[in-house]
């Protein structure tokens, strides 16, 4: 292993197991920069911009999208990456992809799509973002997709189910999915940009929540892991009590709350890497679990998550649009499944009706799928 890519466990691309098409050679980039570059050009992640985090894309313009998310969840990993010694390009490549395959309305349409797809294989987002880079993109002559590297790839597929896992594995053995077969572990990297997005996704939900008045900082100081640092704050900085300088005040929270799980997951990794000792890439995969939160920051997250998914995520406003989205969703599987024509010729074509759907639905933005709804059933939802 090179010392430019750090600690002996971290993937070298000189080492990678290769793409599944060969290609020569970038003159000036490495494999895993070359896979970053092929994201950030694609279709799919353009198209995040439109696509819900939480609040839906129209409903105000500082709100989180699927595309605000992944460059934070790149940052948070890449930060951590250099700090561990693991590969900061495959790190961002990883973190960039992982939600490329999400539905418009988040976890709502995605949900529904199962529902509709559950006769036919289901749809899982994870599942999806591997055919997104795998099949769906088309931008080169020779190949479907975007041709990535194994270890993208693999971090890409962060959850899959058996099933699913071997469907998979036949069709490419000894590729991505074998590890959810022999329960062997992914790359560093792969389990870095896992912890990495809940982090993420955890940091700025409160913030869109207080921003959306859905939750209080009077509610969030229920939260040990929030109030521990809002008190360190406020001791620092006592003018941030004023009414006025509240979104500072909740600002410096949330900075310091990242800065301290960010600190957490260094300082316990490189004490479970010093234990296990693994040498190399391929005794990172036959280890256990080897990046995560100490046993006290696993505690205090813990009740965050709880309550943002009792009080932001099950809010009455939030399920009120869910329900909405979920409507959509469900009128677009049925109008395009009975009448395929209504889609792009490249999808109405296929011979997997359903799973053709499915696709198309997928890659839709919010806005855009609230306008081919409006098209097909004559109901406007979104302005």
């Amino acid at each position: 292993m090179s010392a430019a890519f750090g600690a002996s466990y971290a993937c070298d691309p000189v080492q990678s197991r290769g793409r599944r098409h060969k290609e020569v050679a970038a003159p000036t980039r490495s494999d895993f920069q070359r896979d970053r570059d092929r994201i950030v050009h694609s279709t799919a992640f353009r198209r995040l911009v439109y696509k819900t985090q939480v609040f839906l894309n129209h409903e105000g313009d500082l709100f989180r999208t699927r595309l605000t998310h992944s460059l934070e969840v790149a940052q948070l990993a890449r930060s951590i990456a250099r700090a561990l010694g693991l590969n900061e390009d495959l790190v961002e490549a990883i973190a960039l992809a992982h939600d490329l395959g999400h539905t418009p309305f988040g976890h709502a349409g995605q949900d529904t799509l199962n529902e509709c797809m559950v006769a036919y294989g289901g749809f899982e987002h994870n599942l999806q973002s591997l055919r997104v880079v795998d099949h769906l993109e088309e931008r080169y002559p020779a190949f479907d997709g975007l041709n990535l590297t194994f270890e993208t790839r693999e971090g890409v597929l962060k959850h899959c189910s058996y099933k699913n896992a071997a469907l998979i594995e036949a069709q490419e053995p000894g590729g991505v999915a074998r590890r959810f077969l022999d329960r062997t572990q992914p790359s560093l990297e792969a389990q870095l940009c896992n912890l990495a997005d809940a982090i993420a996704y955890n940091a700025h939900d409160i913030d869109d929540g207080v921003r959306s008045g859905l939750i209080s900082m009077q509610q969030l100081q229920s939260i040990e892991l929030i109030e521990r640092y809002r008190l360190e704050a406020l001791a620092e900085h006592p003018d941030l009590v004023q009414a006025a300088r509240a979104r500072r005040l909740l600002y410096e929270t949330i900075r310091r709350m990242l800065s301290e799980q960010v600190y957490d997951v260094i300082a316990t990794t490189r004490q479970v890497l010093q234990k296990a000792k693994p040498q190399s890439v391929e005794e990172v995969r036959l280890a256990g679990p080897l990046v995560g939160f100490s046993a006290d920051m696993k505690a205090l997250a813990t009740p965050l998550q709880q309550f943002l998914f009792s009080q932001l995520y099950r809010h009455p406003k939030v399920m009120e649009t869910t329900v909405q989205a979920q409507n959509v969703v469900r009128d677009l599987y049925a109008a395009y499944v009975s009448h395929p024509a209504e889609m792009p010729t490249d999808f109405a074509m296929r011979e997997d009706t359903q799973r053709a759907v499915a696709d198309y639905i997928a890659g839709m933005t919010d806005r855009f799928a609230a306008r081919e709804h409006e098209r097909l059933t004559g109901q406007k939802w979104l302005p």
